[in-house]
């Protein structure tokens, strides 16, 4: 590198030595020699290898077999690196170093990556080097407070703080033992308590936590579309619809470049998916939900393999949808020129009385009711927990939550005909508390009918669509904590970010409101303090809280609906 700092990587040369090949780089954290030691070439690129590329696996700066410090997320004006050297430094000096080195390379060269590694692909496309012709960013981390890994507008994410926390910087695995996530985390009536009993107190990352609970500046210097708003190369963002772990990402940063960028250099690829399964698995079902194709093969023989052999090999007419789209309930991929479509008509679905949803407006004034209590938090998925399913939670019947007192239900009548949603789902909430603070986490499930004869164990199904959470302590703003007044009515935005679903006739919605995820999301103390990192357990209290349902408190979610 630039400032004599050497970084280790692994290079897969094709043995036939009649021709040059195109140069396909992945950088990672989590060891290149590891992640190529399985399969030659890698399941990930068994499509992409018919086309013939030399493939690196490059260990970023401070991992593995490379020198140097490593930061989690490094900023791109990272003040500890008085010589700028950041993530896209690093990718231009390998990438220049690659082409000048290895032998048989055409002198073009494409990168790629899944999460942290997605992350890395996009920012190697800015302040590009002139051999990149292409980058696949998939999964990408664009803003890790706002809807990614670490946080999710504002409430924490506490299994993959801890847990990932300890493997990245703590080079060790989960001090947990327990066969249930959830008995596990309730021990601890703080996350100060947690994280001493963790050991990762005096990790970077967890000190960041707790000193930056907020949306402040450390968190928006890392976000991605602030290093990349415009493109300098084309690129295939690429993101999963059930992605447990970087939903937003592909889709925010997609949305922010899209807005610059009048030579059509970006692409969006949303599929049926758990966090990069679309890279490893055949992509026909996820969890107990059929797609009936194999999508994941599609996406990598149908969009993937074209994309690249077009920048890098110059094969193919060089035309692609601006957006692939896969349709999920309908089993369809669709092309659009924008995504979200244009076209769309607005809709309101409303929470009525008596456990109602409709898309009429509520009539009467009301509210339903229920009290939350941090003692005995909503699981997140069927208990026991020990953590296999997680891939799979967002695609979870969520039957196991029927008859609790702390969730809400809202449920439609059968659609006489189908509907299909499409672009951005948000919830806007009118909700009152006895506290000072609380949680909001908002479901739109599929209800599938009583009886499936095509479908037999299907019956009676509750696949959550979209879903998220909001901690209310940000109802004014993300960037400054605010209680909320005790015993007022206050509005609140839930954002369940992107979809393409078809509901199908005969199926109803459904909406279902809580105030804990447990243990996926820390608990919420109800009662306001400055930093719940530092809140104590006598802060963590049982609330009665209200959503609203009136025609001046109208509760509802927001959606697209294709004509």
């Amino acid at each position: 590198m630039r400032d004599g700092v050497t970084l280790s990587a692994v290079a897969l040369v094709p043995a036939d030595t009649t021709r040059a090949y195109p140069i396909l780089l992945v950088r990672t954290p989590f060891g290149a020699a590891r992640e190529l030691r399985n399969d030659v070439p890698p399941a990930q690129f068994r499509e992409l290898a018919e086309d013939g590329y030399i493939f690196v696996v490059e260990d970023i700066r401070g991992r593995f077999g490379s020198g140097g410090e490593f930061v989690t997320l490094r900023a791109q004006n990272d003040p500890r690196s008085p010589k700028g050297i950041n993530e896209s430094t690093d990718a231009w000096d390998t990438i220049d170093w690659l082409v000048k080195q290895l032998p048989r390379n055409t002198g073009k060269v494409g990168v790629l990556g899944i999460s942290y590694r997605g992350w890395l692909a996009a920012l190697a496309g800015v302040g590009a080097h002139p051999a990149l012709k292409a980058i696949s960013p998939q999964a990408p981390m664009s803003d890790t407070w706002m809807g990614d890994d670490f946080f999710h507008q504002g409430a924490f994410r506490q299994t993959q703080g801890v847990a990932y926390t300890a493997f990245i910087e703590g080079g060790q695995g989960f001090p947990q033992s327990d066969d249930d996530q959830y008995a596990f985390y309730l021990r601890f009536p703080t996350l100060d308590a947690l994280a001493r009993a963790t050991g990762v107190t005096a990790l970077p990352s967890w000190q960041v936590f707790v000193t930056h609970p907020t949306w402040d500046s450390w968190w928006q210097e890392r976000q991605l579309p602030r290093a990349m708003p415009r493109l300098e190369v084309p690129a295939l963002f690429v993101g999963g619809f059930w992605d447990e772990e970087d939903l937003l990402g592909p889709q925010q940063i997609y949305r922010t470049t899209a807005r610059h960028d009048p030579g059509g250099y970006g692409h969006l690829v949303l599929g049926p998916w758990s966090h990069g399964s679309w890279a490893r698995t055949r992509g026909d079902s996820l969890g107990p939900i059929g797609f009936g194709s194999p999508t994941a093969e599609y996406f990598r023989n149908e969009i993937q393999r074209p994309w690249f052999a077009w920048y890098l090999h110059g094969k193919g007419d060089g035309r692609f949808a601006r957006a692939r789209i896969y349709e999920s309930g309908g089993g369809a991929w669709r092309s659009f020129d924008a995504w979200p479509p244009a076209g769309l008509a607005p809709r309101r679905l409303y929470l009525r009385e008596h456990g109602a949803l409709s898309f009429e407006p509520p009539t009467g004034p009301g509210y339903d009711r229920y009290v939350s209590d941090p003692a005995r938090p909503v699981p997140y998925v069927r208990r026991p927990d020990d953590g296999t399913g997680w891939s799979t939670w967002l695609v979870q019947d969520q039957r196991f939550v029927d008859g609790r007192p702390d969730v809400l239900t809202w449920s439609s009548a059968p659609l006489a005909e189908d509907l299909v949603i499409a672009g951005d789902v948000t919830a806007k909430l009118f909700a009152s508390t006895t506290g000072s603070d609380a949680d909001w986490v908002v479901k739109l499930i599929d209800v599938y009918p009583d009886t499936l004869p095509d479908q037999p164990g299907m019956g009676g199904f509750q696949l959550m669509v979209s879903a998220d959470i909001l901690r209310g302590r940000y109802w004014k703003g993300f960037t400054r904590a605010t209680p909320i007044p005790a015993g007022t009515v206050t509005p609140f935005t839930v954002d369940l970010h992107q979809q393409l679903y078809r509901f199908r006739k005969g199926h109803r919605l459904m909406v279902q409101v809580q105030s804990t995820w447990f243990p996926l999301y820390d608990r919420n103390p109800q009662t306001f303090v400055p930093n719940i990192f530092l809140a104590r357990p006598a802060d963590y209290r049982a609330q009665e809280h209200r959503v609203w349902r009136s025609p001046r408190l109208p509760s509802h979610l927001e959606f697209g609906v294709m004509p």
